[in-house]
């Protein structure tokens, strides 16, 4: 997860899998090393079943971080994301 603010890149995980309750540990992980108070936040992401998933929109609710979502279908709409792959591809 990148802050799109400073570019800082807050927190990642490498799993065998996705899963919702994941993607919600490390949201906690970030909020406790980062300092992030409720209502301080919004996260934005991808529309895929983890980040919309119970577990890690309770999460999210349980630390007053406002979930928001890509557009369905669009692909123009992630240029912080592709921003990062190529920041993390021409980067040592």
């Amino acid at each position: 997860m990148m802050d799109i603010y400073s570019h800082k890149i807050v927190g990642w995980k490498i799993h065998d899998c996705e899963r919702s309750d994941y993607a919600g540990e490390m949201m906690k992980d970030i909020c406790q090393r980062e300092g992030i108070k409720r209502g301080q936040v919004t996260l934005h992401s991808d529309n895929g079943s983890p980040m919309k998933g119970a577990t890690m929109l309770a999460t999210l609710q349980q630390l007053g971080v406002m979930p928001s979502f890509s557009r369905p279908s669009v692909s123009n709409v992630n240029a912080y994301s592709e921003r990062l792959f190529r920041t993390l591809k021409y980067s040592p």
